[in-house]
């Protein structure tokens, strides 16, 4: 499931690219021009723009963007474009739209696309090549990527073998939620193994106390955090190989490895003993709201919660999330310390122009120098981005996040259910784990959504 789909939030070679260390700084850019709100942003700093000189002379050009990121978010992206923007005379023209996921395809069949789109699935990045509007990357922006991100990035912006779409932001899933004082009071050690989270949960259990919450209601999109769970297990216990094999339905979705990668998410949600912390039985997981879920932490109804980092903003206001807060998050382990599978998502950047001044923009969109801009600018965004300094995010969990996909050892793998056809992804298998949550069994659900898949 798509940060973007469960709220707010989630190409010819150039002479060269832009470089690493791009400083924010206004002097070498002369008059900076801006917004008068005096916030601190790259607008207000001096910038040197030799950095930028490689793109050659862009003065007076516009590149249009089109994107699902909508305001209050569309602002930290917007500004972050100001350093290249001042240097290299260019005009980005930014266009928000909550319908974005289908107006790009329309806009795209009918020959009217933006220049550069960001698009949150690799399943919509090969329904948009697949109109032969979509333009592949240029050289700078493939070179960056083999540089920034790695092959299992580079192979989500791939389609048919050529290189389209470098990453853009990312989204962490493989997390759990607990509250640190609890851990503190009771000795408990972040689990570093899925036996050793086993083992967590029981020693919690065997103080009477349901040790998980969990909460799947979501209006039509009811299911996808089960979906998520089922994906990370999938992960987990199948590898990253049998992993892609499901995901592209080369394996049956009612094959032994993914009976068994639900049988062990219900070890935990459909386990009496474990759930649901805070809310009631088994059976009310599927009625608390995907936003509510993890809540019951804060007040000792619960101790552990698996949700990505953008569940960071449904904890109050008031709630200090941090690894001395209220609330913090650990990785889901793997099945050993060796290990690090990491599901997650995020946004990739495709073109319909390859005009140099879209090319340069996009090759500085690819580069660390962006990522740190950005990042200095905003909350609740990481990016996979190699380059990315931690230091210049500003909430701990973002830093954690950012952490765990900088890890040499992470093996990140996209989302499953975005990857899947309609009528599978956000059709069936949201719906009939649904009806497992509440009583349906393993065989019966991974068989209903076996026959969903199209023939």
């Amino acid at each position: 499931m798509s940060i973007n789909s469960v709220g707010p939030r989630w190409r010819a070679a150039l002479a060269g690219t832009v470089g690493v260390g791009l400083v924010l700084g206004l002097a070498a850019c002369g008059d900076g021009g801006g917004d008068d709100s005096g916030e601190d942003t790259p607008s207000a700093a001096a910038i040197d723009c030799a950095q930028f000189s490689s793109f050659g002379d862009l003065k007076g050009k516009t590149v249009s963007i089109y994107t699902g990121i909508i305001t209050p978010e569309d602002k930290p992206q917007i500004d972050s474009y100001k350093p290249f923007e001042q240097c290299t005379g260019v005009t980005v023209k930014y266009e928000g739209d909550k319908a974005f996921e289908t107006q790009v395809l329309v806009r795209a069949k009918a020959g009217n696309p933006p220049d550069l789109a960001y698009v949150p699935q690799p399943g919509l990045l090969a329904q948009l090549v697949a109109t032969g509007k979509a333009v592949e990357a240029p050289k700078s922006v493939s070179d960056n990527v083999d540089k920034f991100f790695g092959k299992d990035w580079k192979a989500y912006g791939t389609v048919n073998d050529k290189f389209y779409a470098a990453p853009l932001g990312a989204n962490v899933k493989s997390l759990v939620w607990y509250s640190p004082s609890e851990f503190k009071e009771n000795n408990y050690k972040v689990p570093t193994t899925l036996d050793e989270l086993k083992t967590l949960s029981d020693t919690i259990a065997a103080k009477d106390k349901k040790p998980w919450c969990a909460g799947i209601a979501s209006g039509e999109a009811t299911g996808w955090p089960i979906t998520d769970w089922m994906e990370d297990f999938m992960l987990r216990l199948s590898g990253p190989e049998k992993y892609d094999q499901w995901v592209k339905h080369q394996i049956p979705f009612n094959g032994p490895d993914s009976s068994a990668a639900l049988d062990a998410v219900g070890g935990y949600l459909k386990n009496d003993k474990y759930v649901n912390g805070g809310y009631g039985d088994v059976k009310s997981i599927a009625t608390t709201t995907f936003q509510d879920g993890g809540l019951p932490i804060v007040d000792g109804g619960c101790s552990l919660h698996r949700q990505a980092n953008f569940y960071a903003a449904n904890w109050d206001k008031d709630t200090k999330v941090a690894e001395d807060g209220d609330v913090f998050a650990f990785y889901l382990p793997g099945k050993d310390a060796s290990s690090k599978p990491v599901l997650g998502g995020g946004e990739f950047v495709v073109s319909f122009a390859n005009r140099p001044e879209v090319q340069a923009f996009q090759t500085y969109l690819s580069t660390d120098t962006w990522a740190n801009a950005k990042a200095k600018l905003s909350q609740g965004w990481v990016s996979a981005n190699k380059g990315l300094d931690v230091n210049n995010l500003s909430s701990p969990i973002d830093k954690l996040s950012a952490g765990i996909l900088q890890d040499p050892k992470a093996v990140f793998r996209f989302d499953g259910s975005d990857q899947m056809p309609a009528a599978v992804g956000s059709n069936a298998f949201w719906k009939q784990t649904t009806s497992w949550i509440t009583g349906q069994d393993t065989k019966t659900t991974v068989d209903n959504i076996e026959k969903a898949w199209p023939k």
